[in-house]
């Protein structure tokens, strides 16, 4: 089987392989291994601790100027990263050895937040791109250890990291699966921590609400965020740049009442809105599963000698719920290029939700972290 088919087969079954670990998400944190740190203030070597420095590109990646933006020396907060599925290991669940997978996907998805906190993110068994693709599924209890290896992760950052600092939750994919139910059972219901939640990012999982509320569905308390100000609150989309097909894999739920969240980082209370997409200038870890879909999207890597490439007005985005799915829709402005759905149709621009906004969350947290300072 061809790298891509097997990437295209993997994916095909990574929603439904994470739909079936919520179901078994009740094993207790017994079944967690010894943490182990991805990233961590003081780790070495720290893929989360790159450089900030940026090339700033026209839509049609002409050079602007380059950026050197400043790190907050003492960042008021947090950030906790769950990574998605990325793990090229041949087991039904991952190890807890740190592979260039995860070393990329830590660049790529979350290394940009340290201007403005401090990065925590575990490794975890996670199930991996071999078992997806293969079909494989493991007992209730074997599934639930993503859950408990972060869940334990979360607990030590508490107890051990944090001196009651405020915290941002952030994944994606698989990532943001096992969030959802941490926050559901760590955090939703606990007033004192919930205090402590400045936000949650959680993208590509398809985070429920009641439909036309905020709340409901995923959370009972957490609701979504619907300005840069409010706080403990939820951000979650998942991108399409065209309307989803009836078998798109998110945006959509069999929830009666419930409707999948979409919360425009740009345009929090609603509407269209420029946004900023930041991507690493570096290419994914060569070789891995995740290089062979990413190059799917047919997108033009400048080559820069900065970290970071940044493409400020280059789309627009707003929520949509064309064909009946709810999702953020994103249109190229003034030449911008336009990417190809990968692995298919159904998966839209998966593979860019950490990206195609980055500039736009790093706006929120920085003014949700000054709304977590002044509130005291």
């Amino acid at each position: 089987m061809s790298t891509i088919r097997l990437v295209n087969r993997a994916l095909a079954l990574a929603l439904a392989a994470s739909a079936f670990l919520l179901l078994a998400l009740s094993a207790s944190a017994s079944a967690s291994a010894k943490v182990v740190w991805l990233c961590r203030p003081g780790e070495h070597p720290n893929p989360c601790a790159a450089s900030l420095s940026t090339t700033v590109m026209s839509p049609n990646l002409q050079r602007r100027t380059v950026e050197h933006p400043a790190a907050v020396k003492h960042p008021a907060v947090d950030c906790f990263y769950v990574y998605p599925t990325v793990s090229d290991q041949n087991t039904t669940l991952a190890n807890l050895h740190v592979d260039p997978e995860e070393r990329s996907i830590a660049l790529y998805q979350v290394a940009r937040y340290s201007q403005y906190c401090r990065v925590f993110a575990p490794m975890y068994r996670q199930v991996t791109l071999a078992a997806l693709s293969a079909g494989n599924m493991e007992t209730p209890a074997e599934l639930a250890r993503p859950l408990a290896d972060v869940t334990k992760a979360f607990n030590t950052y508490l107890t051990r990291y944090s001196h009651g600092r405020g915290f941002v939750l952030i994944g994606h994919s698989q990532g943001s699966f096992v969030l959802k139910q941490l926050i559901a059972n760590e955090i939703d219901r606990q007033p004192a921590l919930r205090r402590r939640l400045v936000s949650a990012i959680l993208l590509g999982g398809n985070v429920l609400v009641k439909r036309g509320r905020r709340t409901g569905g995923t959370f009972t308390h957490v609701p979504a965020c619907r300005s840069a100000t409010e706080l403990g609150c939820v951000i979650a989309f998942s991108t399409f740049d065209d309307p989803p097909p009836a078998d798109s894999m998110f945006g959509r739920t069999t929830v009666p009442g419930d409707q999948v969240l979409c919360t425009n980082p740009a345009a929090l209370a609603g509407g269209t809105a420029k946004i900023d997409p930041i991507f690493p200038s570096q290419p994914f870890a060569p070789g891995t599963l995740i290089a062979a879909a990413t190059s799917q999207l047919h997108l033009t890597q400048p080559k820069v000698t900065t970290e970071w490439i940044s493409e400020p007005g280059a789309y627009s985005a707003h929520c949509s719920t064309a064909g009946g799915a709810d999702v953020l829709r994103i249109s190229p402005l003034a030449g911008a290029q336009t990417a190809t759905p990968s692995p298919t149709p159904a998966w839209g621009l998966h593979l860019l939700d950490a990206n195609i906004e980055m500039g736009d969350l790093l706006s929120v947290i920085h003014t949700e972290a000054g709304a977590y300072t002044s509130r005291g």
